[in-house]
């Protein structure tokens, strides 16, 4: 069995209005066996798509490299537009050595309540991914319960919007579920009427500028 921690600390700053809420990053990031072209940092496989479609939305001109200036870039742009990382998996238990969130078994959640009490400026929690078995949404409303913490349908329409009371500051936080910036949610994407409608209009469109499209409105 392998036991799979978060290799990262939350990146938290007191002016932050919205967090960027995940599950783990690819077991290589734990076990520090980097691949070239990763970046040491939240998010940072090379086979990731968050970074990419941040990238784009902001023409950032990010370097997708193992070096401290692509960490560095990461952060200041986080600061800028007031964008915190705080993934709600502390540390799972997986049979097999891969990045899914469905082979993840013991599951040990952060304390994300805990977090947004100290960092009361939150007004949004942007999910990388939705309700699916142990995807964040998913993991959050299990967290939501065991405090006790209503969470309320706002849209059911992709991406899904809820809300909740903080029980300790009384403030309204917002949550967005968005589709997943992983190859393995190209084929939810692919199902999405909207999707194939803009496909049929434009046969060059694909998953990652759905994905564009979708991050643009909430970032």
């Amino acid at each position: 069995m392998f036991v799979h921690t978060h290799p990262y600390e939350p990146f938290l700053f007191k002016e932050a209005t919205k967090l960027i809420v995940g599950t783990l990053p690819p077991p290589r990031f734990t076990t520090r066996d980097l691949k070239e072209g990763d970046v040491d940092f939240c998010y940072g496989s090379r086979d990731g798509q968050l970074w990419p479609i941040l990238n784009d939305i902001f023409n950032l001109a990010l370097p997708f490299e193992t070096t401290q200036e692509a960490i560095e870039k990461r952060k200041s742009f986080l600061v800028e537009r007031k964008i915190g990382i705080c993934d709600i998996v502390a540390s799972a238990v997986r049979s097999k050595v891969d990045a899914s969130d469905l082979g993840m078994q013991n599951i040990e959640l952060r304390n994300l309540l805990r977090y947004l009490g100290q960092y009361s400026n939150v007004e949004t929690l942007l999910f990388t991914g939705g309700n699916s078995k142990n995807g964040p949404e998913y993991l959050f409303r299990k967290h939501l319960r065991a405090n006790g913490v209503v969470y309320e349908k706002l849209s059911d329409e992709v991406p899904r919007i809820h809300r909740f009371v903080h029980p300790i500051t009384a403030k309204e936080i917002r949550t967005v579920s968005l589709i997943a910036p992983s190859g393995a949610a190209n084929r939810a994407v692919g199902s999405l009427s909207l999707y194939k409608s803009l496909k049929a209009k434009d046969p060059t469109f694909n998953t990652l500028d759905f994905r564009i499209m979708q991050y643009r409105k909430f970032f």
